[in-house]
């Protein structure tokens, strides 16, 4: 059975939220609210898979401590612009 793209805002937006560590639960509920359901498919693809990554990393990479992969950094720069975490 194919996910309908509403299911899959909804089943993103609860990733966003529950995290491993609330700063990036806030950090990404916030994104999430802000772009999630304007994103293409190919964009929500990569925001997935940014998903699938460690708190501990993505929050070096969107509060700029750290370089993220050349892949996901055009994502993680709007992150931390959309969520004022950089």
């Amino acid at each position: 059975m194919t996910e309908t793209a509403e299911h899959r805002l909804k089943r993103l937006a609860m990733r966003s939220m529950r995290r491993g560590i609330k700063e990036m639960d806030i950090i990404l509920v916030r994104y999430a609210d802000a772009r999630l359901a304007t994103m293409s498919a190919a964009e929500l693809d990569t925001y997935e898979v940014l998903l699938e990554e460690n708190d501990q990393d993505l929050y070096q990479w969107v509060s700029g401590q750290s370089a993220a992969p050349e892949h996901l950094r055009p994502l993680v720069a709007d992150i931390s612009r959309i969520a004022g975490a950089g």
